[in-house]
């Protein structure tokens, strides 16, 4: 059986046959109608065994393999409601994590990103013989097998994956997708496993684990400087993001930025198709593939119109506040219309957005202040986080609790960190929260540089070491008409939910 895809007539009808082809003929494939398996797929009847079971991709990918009809096994040290629903379909799940689901009639064992070669069952697994895989080389082994659309950059992914994917459920497309990060609307889970062609990954190039992909849609929202502790400096990321597009087939397309001068030069060395993307102002021309001109503001979101090679064929009203969230937006719409989404219909799904967990989040009120939690954690996401929460509350005072988060990316983007915080009236810093740096690393920056660097531009910070001080702090400070921010990758979010609940 097959399903009709959206509206496709109508908006085909709407703009030149010739656009319509360059729109769709490449990377449009008919759409199967839902099914519970994937009977075709190589991994059925395989035995898969994944240690770190619980994250949210892996349980994601864990739950395809059951669709396509594997025969699945786990392990993780933590028991957690992704780990609930394995269990309910009948999972086996080790919280030991010593191999004993581990067996020669294992065919493949999936690590997730933080396991080491030292982990007891990777251990064991070699021991044993066992073919082995990281999480990214499975994620592109299963793209290879759908429609793949990869989402990359190094700003808006989680929320640029999660957009497509919403808009492809509500427009009955079934997808299957893996974002990092909850999703509340759909499952309130990071990852699904659909019975429709489209599979939206987000794309990491940290560790350069987006090369490992397989792609027929790659999107790239934006390139800056981040991930130093692996990439020497901006032109070898640059030359990395360059891999991941030369991974799109001929038939494919490359959705990118239009309008940045690092993707700018991706765009020049690629084979496939490229549509740029760009959000202009009221009276700016639509010079990119899609262009959205902004409309204003209602009720702190941004509004505007959708062309496609310059006609008008959408409207965006969002839900989510900030500029660069009509862009990703659009970034969004791009990739589930190449999936075969109708573009209004799509549009109008990814306006009932309302974002990924830790993203602008609301946390609740302390003494009349409100409390957002966000996971910001680079000094561009810094900025158009805090304009954008400027823009929706209107606060009399706006309140950064900010964790920086690894001290290499700390010291290697101290002074742009500097500057980042002009829209708060008051930044707050515990202790840099230290992950995969070395010991050595550790002791070349602290918290009391960045907070100098920040005073020194003229606006007001302080280094408050622990999380209960901070709290204490914030109780003494906070008064009606407050927004108070909490915003890093690591685990600040504590903070404000201790502050809300009173403990």
């Amino acid at each position: 059986m097959r399903v009709r895809v959206g509206n496709r007539e109508g908006f085909m009808s709407a703009i030149p046959s010739s656009a319509a082809d360059k729109l769709f003929k490449p990377v449009f494939r008919e759409i199967n109608a839902p099914r519970l398996a994937w009977p075709s797929s190589k991994f059925a009847r395989k035995r898969v065994h994944f240690v770190g079971i619980g994250g949210s991709g892996m349980s994601g990918l864990a739950q395809m393999m059951l669709d396509c009809g594997a025969l699945v096994t786990g392990s993780d040290a933590k028991h957690n409601p992704q780990i609930g629903l394995l269990h309910k379909r009948g999972v086996r799940i080790s919280t030991a994590q010593r191999g004993e689901l581990l067996s020669g009639t294992i065919d493949l064992v999936v690590r997730s990103a933080a396991v080491p070669d030292s982990h007891p069952e990777m251990l064991a697994a070699a021991a044993m013989g066992l073919p082995t895989m990281k999480y990214a080389q499975m994620l592109g082994e299963v793209m290879r097998e759908r429609l793949g659309i990869a989402v990359a950059g190094t700003h808006g992914k989680s929320t640029t994956t999660a957009m497509a994917a919403f808009a492809l459920v509500e427009c009955g497309l079934d997808p299957s997708f893996v974002v990092g990060g909850t999703v509340p609307q759909i499952n309130n889970s990071g990852s699904r496993s659909g019975g429709g062609d489209a599979f939206v990954a987000e794309a990491c190039e940290y560790d350069r684990s987006f090369h490992n992909l397989a792609p027929t849609v790659a999107m790239i929202t934006n390139i800056e400087e981040d991930h130093l502790d692996c990439y020497k400096n901006i032109d070898e990321i640059i030359e990395s993001f360059r891999t991941f597009a030369a991974l799109v087939p001929a038939e494919g397309v490359l959705i990118a930025n239009g309008r940045d001068p690092n993707v700018d030069k991706v765009i020049a060395a690629a084979s496939c198709r490229v549509q740029r993307v760009a959000v202009v102002g009221p009276d700016e021309s639509p010079a990119s593939t899609w262009s959205t001109r902004s409309k204003g503001i209602v009720n702190g979101c941004h509004h505007g119109d959708v062309h496609f090679d310059g006609r008008l064929i959408a409207t965006l009203r969002m839900s989510v506040p900030g500029l660069h969230n009509l862009f990703n937006a659009t970034m969004a719409l791009a990739a589930a219309v190449a999936a075969g989404a109708f573009p209004q219909e799509a549009a109008d799904a990814i306006g009932r957005f309302t974002g990924v967990d830790r993203r602008q989040t609301e946390v609740g009120t302390f003494n009349g202040a409100r409390v957002v939690d966000d996971y910001g954690h680079h000094p561009t996401e810094i900025r158009i986080t805090l304009a954008a929460l400027r823009e929706r509350y209107a606060p009399k005072r706006l309140i950064c609790v900010f964790q920086p988060h690894q001290h290499s990316r700390t010291r290697h983007l101290l002074g742009d960190f500097a500057t980042s915080f002009a829209a708060a009236d008051e930044t707050v810093m515990p202790d840099i929260f230290f992950v995969r740096d070395s010991e050595d690393e550790k002791h070349l920056v602290c918290t009391e540089d960045l907070v100098a660097r920040i005073t020194a531009e003229g606006h007001a910070a302080v280094h408050i070491p622990s999380f209960d001080a901070i709290v204490e702090h914030l109780r003494a400070e906070a008064r009606d008409g407050d927004l108070i921010v909490t915003m890093g990758a690591g685990n600040v979010n504590e903070i404000g939910k201790a502050l809300v609940r009173g403990i």
